[in-house]
């Protein structure tokens, strides 16, 4: 069974770029301000979230195990 995550993004860091949402469309989305925001953290494996955060190029995405609070990246 898959592990729940917290994924969240900082709002301050976040330029915009889309990147995550192109490797992982139905957890992020642009918002009206052309900004990442979270819309479901349980909509594609874990693998798919951990690569987006990991090639968002302000690093403002972080995941942790919502279980545990182990942060997962960065």
């Amino acid at each position: 069974m898959a592990r729940k995550l917290r994924v969240w993004v900082d709002q301050q860091a976040c330029v915009g770029n889309a990147m995550c949402e192109a490797i992982a469309p139905k957890v992020f989305r642009l918002n009206d301000n052309r900004q990442s925001e979270v819309v479901d953290p349980a909509a594609d494996s874990e693998e798919k979230i951990l690569e987006a955060a990991e090639n968002c190029p302000v690093s403002a995405i972080f995941v942790e195990d919502a279980e545990t609070g182990e942060q997962l990246f960065p």
